[in-house]
């Protein structure tokens, strides 16, 4: 098994992609506390989108042998 850079690169976007989606559900008020809220708002279905579309790219990976599982 060898885990290469397109593996590695794959994996921290499905943490942001699952991070992002429970920051939407769970920690939305503390979100929009911040500043930063004001240049990047939490929205429900676009963070479904990102993970959705990662997780395509992801099963992609996957069916060419560069996910390792």
């Amino acid at each position: 098994m060898v885990l290469n850079i397109e593996a590695i690169i794959w994996y921290l976007f499905i943490l942001d992609a699952i991070g992002a989606n429970i920051a939407v559900l769970f920690l939305k008020k503390w979100w929009n506390k911040k500043k930063l809220s004001k240049y990047i708002p939490l929205k429900g279905f676009w963070t479904l989108v990102y993970l959705v579309l990662v997780l395509w790219v992801g099963f992609t990976l996957y069916r060419l042998g560069i996910l390792p599982y």
